[in-house]
């Protein structure tokens, strides 16, 4: 009803996106765990309320920062907007998150069009609102209906006939609202997942609630959000445990999320690559940033195409774990303690003995010579585990080492391929290894942490040859910058600087230094002594490669 009893038409500006943001994460505060409670598709992990809320205060403090940053004045409605649509984008969390992460992009594109004005009317709002759906049909690989697209579908509609009955933007709010809950109520007879369970879709329920919450914003008026699970007539129906939900063993074990730094033609293949992996594939963003989310069964190839794709960061792998929705049911492995092993191909005897150390079966790797995928496959059997993690540390060995994995599991061995690109990566999954954890949830850290882990290397150059940053002559210091030369210079010393330089720029908390042979301890040391100086807060871990290892090599963490 309405607050101290009439309605308060308003526009909508950056005051009014202001108190959208805080009214719907108040209003996904008090629903959070009802929505979590009905959530069974596409997974029934029971989560969707926790991520609608975590994604929505996300984008809260974004709008909440641009009116601090501009403090006494007021922000435009586009500034508001987009800083609504960046936060949510850079916190949405799992499938229902991200989807709305990009409704909330796809109105920013229309009310933030045009920087000058300071409000949307009616009718920009119902387009907003249009675009948002599109968007959002478009960001999901297999759109399915009787879900938060639908929602968003109707509540467009509805918002359109609202405009065009000249109300102004409270009223088209209202519109859209009621047009979402009369979508919502039918969910259960568009999908049978929802139906079986007598629930509502959980993430078209969020969606009511952020609805409700921008009736309020424009308004004044308080929207009672109805209790829900139920279907027509508004009938409670008792929410189900995850653990009620029939279990489908085929289902991928992961769910992979990920920002991701890349250009609009890697992310096509990207999508094309992850398609293919798995399910519950949505892409989200644009202009060089994306959010991505999937599920799949192998982790590590779903973190490596991002990588192929561009830079991954804030990487996050859950896994479908034993009492959850791909396990009930299912008869779970045996709980004993198994052994488990490490396999790394490792370059320099430097290197070899500090994986030796952390108790890795190594693989040397020679300058131009690789191993073969059958000195992985014996080193695999020298580990002596039924479990085994192998980390190939160089990107070439890919296909190699998935040969090798693929030849030991046909011998009764279970392999997790994490792609590491280097052995910084490599190390920096070493670093979180734990034996004693599962299996599933050790490989899961071990590839975050490499996934996180920057890595550089410098070289000299062999010979004259064109390169990303140039020409190169034989004897010029070569700075590799993820696998690209990004630097050419004639002198080691400066030209690691200007490399680790470069790789704090986008932030970091530890760096790793791998010295070759051919560089002295005081090498090393000038090193630390400048990452201390010119970067607060930064840990450096100095270690000796050996023989046969790089000039230097490079993590940042």
């Amino acid at each position: 009803m309405p607050l101290g009893g009439e309605q308060v038409p308003q526009n909508l500006d950056a005051v009014a996106v202001r108190a959208w943001c805080g009214l719907a994460l108040d209003a996904l505060g008090r629903a959070r765990e009802e929505i979590d409670a009905i959530n069974v598709y596409p997974v029934a992990d029971g989560d969707t309320g926790t991520n609608l809320y975590l994604t929505v205060e996300s984008a809260s403090q974004a709008v909440d920062a641009v009116f601090t940053g501009l403090d006494p004045a007021r922000p435009s409605l586009a500034e508001a907007v987009r800083a609504m649509a960046h936060g949510a984008l850079i916190g949405a969390r799992g499938n229902s998150g991200t989807i709305l992460s990009q409704l909330l992009r796809g109105m920013a594109q229309v009310l933030g069009a045009d920087r000058d004005t300071d409000h949307a009317d009616s009718g920009a709002l119902a387009l907003a609102l249009r675009r948002a759906a599109e968007s959002g049909y478009q960001a999901v690989a297999h759109p399915v209906e009787g879900t938060v697209l639908t929602v968003a579908a109707a509540a467009a509609d509805a918002a359109s006939a609202g405009s065009a009955a000249a109300g102004d933007c409270g009223a088209v709010a209202r519109a859209a609202y009621d047009g979402a809950c009369r979508a919502l109520d039918a969910t259960p007879e568009q999908l049978a997942v929802l139906g079986r369970a007598g629930v509502v879709d959980a993430g078209g329920r969020g969606l009511v609630a952020v609805l409700g919450a921008l009736v309020g914003a424009l308004s004044g008026e308080t929207v009672l959000l109805k209790s829900v699970p139920g279907s027509g007539g508004h009938a409670r129906v008792e929410p189900v445990e995850c653990q009620d939900i029939p279990a489908d063993a085929t289902a991928p074990a992961f769910e992979v999320i990920y920002l991701l730094e890349a250009d609009d033609s890697a992310v096509a293949r990207l999508r094309t690559r992850l398609d293919g992996l798995g399910d519950s594939l949505v892409v989200v963003g644009g202009d060089g940033l994306w959010n991505v989310h999937v599920h799949v069964d192998d982790a590590g190839a779903a973190v490596e195409a991002g990588v192929e794709a561009g830079r991954p960061h804030r990487i996050r792998i859950t896994h479908f774990g034993v009492g959850d929705a791909h396990t009930a049911g299912v008869t779970p492995p045996p709980r004993e303690r198994v052994q488990r092993g490490i396999v790394a191909v490792v370059p320099g005897e430097g290197l070899a003995g500090l994986y030796a150390d952390a108790g890795a079966t190594t693989v040397p790797t020679r300058p131009g010579e690789p191993p073969a995928s059958g000195e992985l496959v014996d080193a695999i059997r020298r580990a002596h585990a039924r479990e085994v993690v192998l980390l190939p540390n160089d990107a070439e060995l890919r296909h190699t080492a998935a040969a090798a994995a693929e030849q030991a599991r046909t011998e009764g061995v279970r392999v997790a391929l994490i792609p590491t690109r280097s052995a910084v990566q490599g190390i920096a999954a070493l670093a979180v290894h734990e034996p004693d954890r599962r299996f599933d949830e050790d490989v899961v850290a071990m590839t975050s942490a490499a996934g996180a882990t920057r890595y550089a290397e410098l070289a000299v150059a062999e010979r004259q040859s064109w390169t990303m940053a140039g020409i190169c002559q034989a004897g010029d210091v070569l700075g590799l910058i993820d696998g690209d030369v990004a630097l050419i210079g004639d002198d080691t010393t400066h030209a690691a600087r200007s490399v680790l330089d470069r790789m704090l720029a986008a932030g970091g908390e530890m760096v790793t230094l791998v010295l070759g042979d051919d560089v002295p301890d005081s090498f090393g040391d000038d090193l630390e002594k400048h990452v201390r100086e010119q970067h607060l807060a930064v840990d450096t871990v100095v270690y000796r490669g050996g023989r046969q290892s790089a000039l230097l090599l490079i993590g940042v963490e």
